[in-house]
């Protein structure tokens, strides 16, 4: 009984899908059944249009015709009477000079001469422009053969061509890709008739763009989505707020009307270099948890009893005075870590358990310092760095890992160079490399540019709000380096996968030229 229930309990779930599968196939035939009336309904109205089109300029061009026959006609009527009337008075004009020459009387002879010389002074037929009046209606002459083969070439709305894209004209500018296409037929086809059946109506552009780790060719499948841009009326566009983590962009872009989207034009792939790094956990001091590309300072509450921490600030003052304690204390407290800390440190997700041996033991004391996740060997690299509150120093810049010690802080020795800022009692901001210092006469900057360029032994510091040359380091690089931040107060957001930024090339030849504007230093090997 029981096994029987089971099976009808299956073929009525069975008959239920059956059900819901049919009323989905019934509803999308309605559907199309739908869409297939209105787009005879706009095809009719299409095909109503250009009728009306055609009568309405028929109509109007013959109105034209009937008004200019009757202008002519009316001339014609008044040059024909004023024709009839000046043959009459001649007519009657040649009988009375006939009839004077039978006159034999001198004196009679002589006034009827002088009469008739009067009269043909005035007469309508030397007064009347004899020369032809032209009829003709060359000004309204027509010739629609052209029109006659367009209506005769007329034809449903064809699938627009894949566009081209105009290679030599995109580029990447300033964090920003520019695409520009064109249709084959705006250049490829020369005659005006074969041009006319070429261009197909275009509403709207499609392009579409994925990152990728391969270049040349696009490939056909890759491990990135496309990302689609819609409804461009115009033959370029610029794509923003691009994150350049990836060596290569696809681009591709297809044409569409009201009849369909075309195909896709040949994928084009375009270089986008940049470095990409996070902060990497399992090198930071102990007083710096990472989030991402953000690092926060903790003043370790948990073993201080104070107030938890905030990167914003306003959690941690109590009474107008800040929850951070100096960096001599919090590295104190920092090496004598009370024994839940580490566990407590790890539970958070911010560092693997595994890793926080790894982090007490790589900075301490009051090297406030996190390493980037790469090192860079050659070429050019862009990042920012960005204070976020209650940040009270900060410093960016280079290190080689091997060398950098467990105490030393940026730019105190021969492995590290450093643009550090203070807003701590009064602001100040100092260049640092191998025990010298710099001060600067500049503020600390709300968002700091970091350029390398390895080969050449460039390091330089900009302002990137308002776009301006702080500092720059010269040296000759004979390690990979890493960049690296330290932190004291606040927290910090790091910007990388940057293109460098046009303004840089330029403020960095400045600074070659004027060297006052930067630091020379001499790496000792």
């Amino acid at each position: 009984m029981d096994a029987q229930k089971d099976a009808l309990r299956r073929i009525i779930a069975t008959l239920s899908n059956k059900e819901a599968e049919l009323h989905s196939f019934l509803d999308g035939l309605c559907h199309a059944h739908s869409d297939l009336q209105r787009v005879t309904s706009d095809l009719e109205a299409e095909f109503e249009e250009l009728s009306a089109a055609l009568q309405e300029a028929k109509e109007r061009l013959s109105s034209i015709i009937r008004e200019e026959r009757e202008n002519k006609e009316r001339e014609l009527e008044l040059r024909l009477s004023q024709g009839h009337t000046a043959l009459q008075s001649t007519n009657e004009l040649l009988t009375l000079a006939k009839q004077t020459l039978t006159i034999s009387d001198q004196e009679e002879f002589s006034k009827a001469a002088k009469e008739i010389k009067e009269r043909v002074t005035m007469a309508p037929a030397f007064r009347l422009d004899t020369v032809a009046t032209d009829v003709s209606m060359v000004h309204l002459a027509t010739e629609f053969s052209r029109e006659r083969r367009s209506l005769q070439r007329l034809h449903f709305l064809s699938v627009p061509p894949a566009p081209l894209i105009h290679v030599s004209a995109c580029c990447v500018h300033d964090n920003c890709v520019t695409v520009v296409w064109r249709m084959p037929s705006d250049h490829d086809n020369h005659g005006e008739e074969e041009q006319e059946e070429a261009v197909p109506s275009v509403e709207h552009y499609f392009l579409e763009y994925r990152k990728s780790v391969h270049g040349g060719p696009a490939r056909y499948k890759d491990e990135n989505q496309w990302e689609e841009v819609g409804g461009l009326t115009e033959q370029r566009y610029t794509i923003r707020d691009l994150k350049f983590d990836a060596p290569f962009l696809n681009l591709r872009v297809r044409a569409s009307n009201r009849a369909a989207r075309g195909e896709f034009s040949e994928p084009v792939t375009m270089e986008t270099p940049a470095v990409v790094f996070s902060l990497d956990s399992t090198s930071c001091h102990m007083n710096l948890r990472v989030h991402g590309n953000v690092v926060t300072w903790d003043p370790t509450p948990q073993q201080q009893g104070a107030c938890p921490p905030a990167p914003g600030g306003g959690a941690n003052r109590v009474q107008g005075r800040s929850c951070t304690p100096s960096p001599k204390r919090a590295s104190s407290a920092s090496q004598l870590p009370s024994a839940p800390l580490m566990p407590s440190l790890a539970a958070t997700g911010v560092l693997p358990s595994s890793s926080v041996a790894m982090a007490r033991s790589r900075f301490a004391g009051e090297a406030y310092t996190v390493l980037a996740s790469i090192a860079l060997h050659s070429g050019t690299g862009y990042w920012e760095l960005v204070p976020l509150a209650d940040v009270k120093a900060f410093s960016a810049g280079l290190a080689y890992r091997g060398t950098l010690g467990r105490f030393d802080q940026l730019g105190r020795g021969s492995a590290s160079w450093a643009l550090s800022a203070s807003q701590w009692l009064q602001s100040s901001l100092t260049a640092k490399h191998n025990n010298r210092c710099k001060t600067l006469e500049a503020a600390p900057p709300s968002r700091l540019g970091v350029f390398l360029d390895y080969d050449a032994g460039d390091l330089l510091f900009f302002d990137v709000s308002s776009q301006r040359l702080i500092h720059s380091f010269r040296t000759r690089f004979t390690q990979p380096v890493v960049p690296a931040f330290t932190l004291w107060g606040g927290a910090l957001e790091i910007v990388s996968a940057l293109q460098v930024p046009s303004y840089v090339e330029k403020l960095r030849k400045t600074a070659k030229e004027n060297p006052t504007n930067g630091e020379k230093h001499k790496h000792a090997q």
